[in-house]
């Protein structure tokens, strides 16, 4: 690629996601990089079919192989999408600072999720989402969601559904958290590993383009993510799996009164049903986030937790 060769960045042609990609180009401009968008399809965009039923990765394969075709330079996808499998011939050249990473609840009538009544439709394309709800024990009926994010708020806004709950950092990045009538804690939703966090990916043998898009990398988010995606692969879960994690960096005070930066982690396995969750947490070096997120994952499974990530057991 040569210096006055724009970097050509793939992209999902969504509105969130070349908004997303939008923001990357802007920021590769800034330093001097020239950059412009690719707009490539996916099965998951051409589908109507749940998520869960068309297979991981289904947004994030088609993108990965125009990459190798070199028909873009840099792939940019939602984190939380991308198998937790390795590519080799891949370099995750950055992780840029995460945007909120909690759940948003869009409801009828200013409603927060507490105030909808028994029997309320709730909208979600996750089953993660769906096995906190109902483990909650609130009686709503959740109903399968697909669409870009205009449609899923229209269906609040037409009266098709009560509410939706989608990721805020999707409302976040199209200006729309207007719309959000609470942002979920995770004591009460645990959002998806990696959820907010987006992954900036070139071919591993582009060394230059590495080290460019290696600027855009925020440590502490590349850390919190490694731990929660870390629980995931350990679980052998997909990106559907009923499954949240999150970690973030956070002070510390050591016995003689030093502040130091230690990374926190916080996950949860709950059946399809909402019948059970299980829960467990842990502290740790930042740089040390893989094994943070291996040993939570296997207390996990000490608990339980496969027979709920994995219910048939394949």
């Amino acid at each position: 690629m040569s210096d006055a060769a724009p970097i050509r960045i793939g992209t999902r042609g969504s509105l969130l996601a070349t908004t997303q990609a939008g923001g990357i180009a802007d920021r590769l401009r800034a330093a001097g990089h020239p950059a412009e968008l690719v707009i490539i399809t996916t099965d998951g965009d051409t589908s109507t079919a749940p998520v869960a039923q068309i297979g991981v990765g289904v947004f994030t394969t088609a993108i990965r192989q125009a990459l190798r075709r070199d028909e873009c330079d840099v792939a940019i996808h939602s984190y939380k999408d991308l198998p937790t499998a390795p590519e080799p011939d891949l370099a995750m050249a950055a992780v840029p600072t995460r945007v909120d990473p909690r759940d948003a609840l869009v409801s009828r009538d200013g409603l927060v999720l507490g105030e909808l009544p028994p029997g309320s439709t709730v909208g979600t394309s996750s089953p993660r989402r769906a096995a906190q709800l109902r483990a909650l024990g609130l009686g709503l009926e959740i109903r399968p969601l697909r669409g870009n994010l205009d449609s899923r708020l229209g269906k609040v806004a037409n009266g098709e559904l009560d509410a939706v709950v989608v990721a805020r950092a999707g409302l976040v990045r199209i200006g729309r958290t207007d719309a959000v009538t609470e942002a979920l804690d995770p004591v009460v939703m645990l959002p998806a590993p990696a959820q907010g966090a987006l992954a900036v990916e070139c071919r591993a043998d582009d060394a230059e383009l590495v080290r460019i898009l290696a600027e855009l990398d925020d440590p502490s988010t590349r850390a919190a993510v490694d731990a929660e995606r870390a629980v995931l692969a350990t679980l052998e879960a997909g990106c559907t799996a009923p499954l949240g994690a999150i970690a973030e960096v956070v002070e510390s005070i050591d016995e003689d009164g030093r502040i130091f930066a230690e990374l926190s982690l916080r996950a949860a396995a709950a059946a399809e049903d909402g019948s059970e969750v299980i829960r467990a947490s842990a502290v740790g070096p930042v740089d040390r986030a893989v094994e943070l997120g291996r040993n939570l994952a296997a207390e996990l499974l000490e608990l339980g937790a496969a027979a709920l990530v994995n219910p048939s057991g394949a």
